[in-house]
Order: structure tokens, then C-alpha cells, then sequence
């Protein structure tokens, strides 16, 4: 299956094959990205301009298209060169006139004839009182109206690119329409009542009305469900594919997961009893286990994490679980030592600063399998750190870590199963598009004792109530957060604005109450800051966002985010969930600049009214879209040309299941539906699914 196959070739031909494109139009149109006739057909019309036939102009909502018939009156040519040449015509009711400007009259004497009747279309706006039509767009004999279209589609345009030419060469790439095979199952198609593809791209192209033009109009659901069902396509291939390589059967008997759920003071909640049990049935299993687990700011990952580990260890193997930053590797630590304590298990930390003999000593221990559980940074990846056994790996935050990683992570334990922990929570949609071939176990339940944080909207005009009110806080030892906004693109003023902030902070509540962190620090100095806050010795730190991920001091329970207006929803709630993590009622002041914009205060009143991080996620995807969510440019998102990630969640949850049916009936699309999916994928340049179902 090594090249395109051949009914596909003439829509990945060159653009410049196609009807009045010659190549200053092919250079314009991949400004846009169309560079084939095959992305020409997936830009679909975005609005379409009404052009049926009225009676008058009189009474219609002006300034606005329309089409009426006219009879031609006197032609009253420009006062001066380049003025306005003007027409009267009479419609069925009344008087109006048409104005070209820069006109050769000989030739509108021509087009426009006095006395006779012509069928004109444009724009129609007041001027001085009257209507005046401005350049019709189309001035046809009666008996050529069946050359006006109804209702023209209109296309997103580049500069250089005329819709009358975008209109041309869309239908020539029309004409060229190959007759595909179907990729949709049957049932489904039926179900919503979708045409074929090659029916549904024409329709696509040729609305009739506003209801046409909708992402809900039946033809282009069809052609979003195409590209959704690609991407599933490549996602469960990949899935597949990974499932293949043998992992390790690892079973655990329980004895030491036992000891340390009897010595908690609580009992695990209903979602983390499931993710325990849906973690261990993948380990138990041959295939190598690919699971991400999603909870929102303090839902209990770190037990679900540990209990995974712990089962690992029951069955003779070890688990290493890492961490993006030092900090946060040590904060593992600390939270997992107490219960590796209670089970009697060997647990280490490996990171950069571990050196010379000291390091050696640690690496002979895990070589021997003598340290069961490997708490580490990306300093686990270096050639000489080797495992005994290695059965488990957890990867902290998965977004600074890309798949590579994951592979990586995957040759230091021949079949180590692989556990992906996220902090942020994902609307289902993007969790689909992004670890569509993942399985996905979500804590969705607060454990029992965590106490609601007061979130309060406080305006930068009150700041000295605010300084106040931590004086008093900081006297009684209580703990507080103060975070500096990212005001420009430059680092520089984002330091400027926290040195300030710090030294006012300072002059108002003594100079060693106050620590300040910041991006532009040296790593050792931050951890310094860190940890004389984390000790206590320090009352308020000020920080830019460093802080947002993991980082946990339970006696910090005052949360100050100065212009909250300008930060993302998913940063303000990972930033609130710094505090409210120990037993004092926690509040968050969101500090904002008056006046809030339309947005700004939506965020910040969403903020307000819930704590549940799925639900804020929600609000910013509706808000903010899928690409600013993630950043695009490191969120492995696809680009979809007609889908929209943000409105069809539950059309790609459709095509995930979809996806994964066909694949498990057919592995290796041999039937028919299967040959007509490796169509699919080829249409949707789907390289990497093509190149795995090759090897596989």
C-alpha cells in the first residue's frame, strides 16, 4: 500500500489544473491552505447571498442584496471624469437608479439598453433618500434567469481570489468527484439519513438556503463525521498497534495495597475505587496498559497512583513515577513516603542534582531491584539508569510530555505498562481528539473533608483592604499566595511587575514575611523560595503563574490573583486549587481592573459559582476554542477543515466507538467497509495511520 490510490488522483492533482487558476491564484490560495483541488472541496461556502426574484425594491430592509426586474430608463452619464454614472429604472412599484462609477458609457448603453427589461442583482443601499444600486453584481435578459442562482454560495477568500473564481474552480473540482465506496457503517448513515460522500460534497457546495449553510445540515454532518472518523481511525490504529507489543502480566495479590487503605484515615471514594480496579485489571493483562487518568484538582490521583505502584511491587516488579519539575518530584515524594512507609516499601528520588557517588549507589540499588519505587524527573531517561524490573511507569502532567517521551519511558522496561496523570480537566471532546488512543479513567468525586474555597471578585481599587486583610491573616499563621499577571509578551515586565508588587508587599508587612518566585530565577533559588514558604518561614509568596501545577502547602489557605481577568479559565481554577488543600476554610480573591469586559466577567463570575473543573472547562472551550485551550502548537490537536472539536463532542464520541468496532471486526482493513476506510484515510492524509496498517 505504498502510494495514494488511484481514484483519489485527480483531487491531489495541482491546483493549477483546475478551470481560471493559474499560478499568482495557486500561490494565493495556499495562503489559506488550499494547495490540492481536494482542499479546495473541504473549503465549503461559510454564507450565501439570497438572490431570488422580487417584485420592488420598496419596503425591503436596505442595505441589502436583492433581485428585481426592471425596465431601463435615462442614462445620466458623469458630471466629471471617474464621477458617478447614473440609470433610472423602474421596478413594479417604483423608481430607483443603478451607479457605476468610472463607467465607459458606450458600454452600458449596450448592456443596459433604454426601454427595455433586464433582470438586475446587487446591493441596494439609501442615498439621499432614494435607493441607488451600486455595481449590480448580475444584469441578465428574462429569459437567462435561470443562469442567477437562487442562493449563491460564498466562500472565504484570500486576496487575490475573487468569489466568481473560487465559484469556477470549485465546480470544475466538482466534476472530478470520484464515486468512493463507503466508509460509514450503514446502520449509522441510515440513522441520520446521510447521503454518500461524493452526493454529500455537492450538496455541501450548492446550498439552497441560511439552513443549508448550518453545521447541523445533514450533508455537512457527513463530511465532519469523514474527518472525526479519520482522526478516530489513527487513533485506534496507533491504539492497536501499541496494544501488539507484549506487555507483562502483572498481578498483584493485594497484601500491600490492604495495609495501606486500612491506615488511612478515610475510605477512597466511589471514582477512585473504579480507577484502582479498571488500573489493576489492565496490568493483569498481557497486552502493555496505555490508560490516562483525569481528576480535577485534588480528586485523589496520587493514591489511585500509588495503589498502581503498589501493585507492581506485590508482583515482584517496580514502578517509577515522574514528574516535569523538581519541585514536583519532591512533593511526590513527600506525599507518597508516609504510605511506601506503612507498606514497608523500598521508595527513592532520582533527579539531576543526584551526583557521583551518591547517584551510583542509587543506580546499582535499582539495577539490583533494590529500590521498588523510583520517584524521579527526566533524569530517568539518561542511558545508564537501569531497572531490575521495571512493570509500571506514571508520567506526571501529561502536556509536558509528548508521545516520544512516552516511548522512550516504554525501552527502559521492555512492556512496562504506561499510567498518564493529568491535573487539567479536559472537556470529553478534546480528550477524545487528544488521547483518542488512550483508555481513560476519570476521578469525577471530591474526597470526603476538602472544604469548599470561598472565591470573592474584588476590584484593584480596593488593594489596600487586601494588604490589610493579609496583615491580619498573617499574624493569626495563616499562609497566602499573591499572583503577579503576565502583562506583556516580554519576561521582563512580568518581572518588573512582580519585583513591585514584592517590595510593596514588603514595605507593608515586614521584609521577612514576604518570598518571591518568578520564570526568570535560577532553578536553585526558586526551590529556595519554595521551601522557606513550604516550611513556614515565609508568610505571603509572590509568584507569576510557576506555581499553577502540583505544587501543595497545606497551611496556605489565601489565594490573591491580581488582574484574574486576563488569565484562561483552566489557570485560574489551577491556581485556586493551591489552596483549600489543609484544614482552615480557604478564600480566592480574584483582583480585577475595572471595567470588565463581556468575557472578562463571565470567566470570573464562572469562577464564582462553581468548583467543578469539568464544568469551567466547558465554559472556556465554548469561550475560548479548542486551539487557544492547549495551545495548538504543542496540543497534537488536528486541524479539522469542517469539524469542529468545540460543537461535536458527541459526534466524535460516535466516531471513537465507530473507529474501534471496525478495527476490532477487521484488524488489518481487508473487507470491503475496510478497503473503502483505507480510502478515507488517504483522502484525509492520514500519513501515520497509513504507515501502521502497512507494517501491521
Amino acid at each position: 500500500m505504498s502510494g495514494r490510490p488511484e481514484p483519489l488522483w485527480p483531487l491531489f492533482a495541482e491546483l493549477k489544473t483546475l478551470d481560471g487558476i493559474g499560478p499568482k491564484t495557486a500561490q494565493a490560495l495556499a495562503q489559506i491552505g488550499v494547495e490540492t483541488p481536494r482542499d479546495l472541496l473541504y473549503t465549503l461556502p461559510y454564507s450565501g447571498i439570497d438572490r431570488r426574484l422580487r417584485e420592488t425594491v420598496q419596503g425591503a430592509d436596505l442595505p441589502g442584496t436583492l433581485t428585481v426586474t426592471v425596465r431601463i430608463g435615462q442614462h445620466r452619464p458623469a458630471a466629471r471624469k471617474g464621477g458617478a454614472y447614473r440609470i433610472e429604472v423602474d421596478d413594479a412599484r417604483m423608481r430607483f437608479q443603478l451607479v457605476f462609477f468610472h463607467a465607459r458609457g458606450d458600454y452600458l448603453k449596450k448592456v443596459l439598453p433604454e426601454g427595455e427589461t433586464r433582470i438586475v442583482s446587487g446591493r441596494v443601499e439609501l442615498f439621499d433618500g432614494g435607493p441607488q444600486m451600486v455595481h449590480p453584481d448580475h444584469i441578465v435578459e428574462p429569459d437567462e434567469i435561470t443562469g442567477l442562482p437562487e442562493f449563491e454560495p460564498v466562500y472565504p477568500l484570500t486576496a487575490g481570489v475573487m468569489q466568481k473564481l473560487m465559484v469556477r474552480a470549485v465546480t470544475d473540482a466538482l466534476h472530478r468527484l470520484p464515486d468512493l465506496p463507503d466508509w460509514i457503517d450503514p446502520a449509522q448513515a441510515a440513522k441520520e439519513s446521510w447521503v454518500d460522500w461524493a452526493s454529500a460534497m455537492r450538496q455541501a457546495h450548492a446550498p439552497q438556503n441560511a439552513g443549508d449553510l448550518a453545521q447541523t445540515a445533514p450533508a455537512r454532518l457527513r463530511l465532519a463525521y469523514d474527518e472525526l472518523m479519520a482522526h478516530q481511525l489513527t487513533l485506534a490504529l496507533a491504539r492497536a498497534d501499541r496494544r501488539r507489543q507484549r506487555g507483562k502480566i502483572t498481578n498483584g495479590k493485594g497484601q500491600l495495597r490492604q495495609k495501606v487503605l486500612a491506615s488511612l484515615p478515610y475510605r477512597p471514594t466511589g471514582a477512585q475505587q473504579r480507577a484502582m480496579e479498571e488500573i489493576a485489571e489492565d496490568m493483569a493483562k498481557p497486552e502493555r496498559m496505555n490508560r490516562l487518568l483525569q481528576g480535577d484538582v485534588g480528586a485523589g490521583k496520587t493514591l489511585v497512583a500509588f495503589m498502581a505502584l503498589l501493585t507492581a511491587v506485590e508482583a515482584g516488579g517496580q514502578g517509577v513515577m515522574m514528574a516535569p519539575t523538581e519541585i514536583l518530584a519532591r512533593q511526590h515524594l513527600d506525599g507518597l513516603k508516609p504510605l511506601a512507609d506503612e507498606a514497608g516499601v523500598v521508595l527513592e528520588l532520582l533527579t539531576g542534582r543526584d551526583k557521583g557517588s551518591e547517584r551510583s549507589a542509587k543506580l546499582a540499588a535499582l539495577a539490583r531491584g533494590d529500590i521498588q519505587i523510583l520517584v524521579g524527573t527526566h533524569a530517568v531517561f539518561q542511558k545508564d539508569v537501569e531497572f531490575a524490573d521495571l512493570r509500571l511507569a506514571i508520567v506526571d502532567e501529561q502536556h509536558r510530555f509528548g508521545v516520544r517521551q512516552r516511548l522512550e519511558l516504554g525501552r527502559k522496561g521492555q512492556g512496562a505498562d504506561v499510567l498518564v496523570m493529568t491535573a487539567t480537566p479536559i472537556p470529553r471532546s478534546l480528550a477524545l481528539a487528544q488521547y483518542g488512543d488512550m483508555d481513560v479513567s476519570v476521578l469525577d468525586e471530591k474526597p470526603p473533608g476538602r472544604l469548599p474555597v470561598k472565591t470573592a471578585l474584588v476590584s484593584t481599587e480596593r488593594l489596600d483592604e487586601v494588604v490589610d486583610h493579609l496583615r491580619k491573616a498573617v499574624a493569626e499563621g495563616r499562609q497566602a499566595y499573591w499572583v503577579c499577571p503576565l502583562v506583556e509578551e516580554s519576561e521582563n515586565s512580568d518581572l518588573v511587575a512582580a519585583e513591585a508588587r514584592f517590595q510593596r508587599l514588603r514595605a507593608a508587612l515586614g521584609d521577612d514575611v514576604v518570598g518571591l518566585v518568578h520564570g526568570q530565577m535560577p532553578p536553585a533559588d526558586k526551590d529556595a523560595a519554595m521551601a522557606r514558604f513550604v516550611a513556614g518561614e515565609t508568610g505571603v509568596l509572590v509568584a507569576t503563574t510557576v506555581i499553577e501545577v502540583g505544587v501543595n502547602v497545606p497551611n496556605a489557605s489565601i489565594m490573591v490573583i491580581e488582574r484574574a481577568e486576563i488569565f484562561g479559565l483552566a489557570q485560574l481554577h489551577q491556581l485556586r486549587g493551591r489552596v483549600g488543600r489543609g484544614t482552615a476554610a480557604s478564600t480566592c480573591l480574584l483582583m480585577y481592573q475595572p471595567p470588565l469586559s463581556e468575557t472578562g466577567m463571565k470567566r470570573l463570575t464562572t469562577m464564582r459559582e462553581t468548583e467543578d473543573g469539568f464544568r469551567i472547562s466547558e465554559v472556556d472551550l465554548e469561550m475560548r476554542g479548542a486551539g487557544d485551550l492547549i495551545g495548538v502548537a504543542q496540543s497534537g490537536l488536528p486541524r479539522f477543515r469542517i469539524a469542529d472539536l468545540e460543537r461535536q463532542s458527541a459526534l466524535m464520541s460516535v466516531a471513537q466507538s465507530d473507529a474501534r468496532l471496525l478495527l476490532s471486526e477487521d484488524p488489518d482493513l481487508t473487507s470491503p467497509r475496510g478497503q473503502a476506510a483505507r480510502l478515507l484515510l488517504w483522502l484525509m492524509r492520514q500519513d501515520e495511520a497509513i504507515r501502521l496498517i502497512s507494517v501491521g
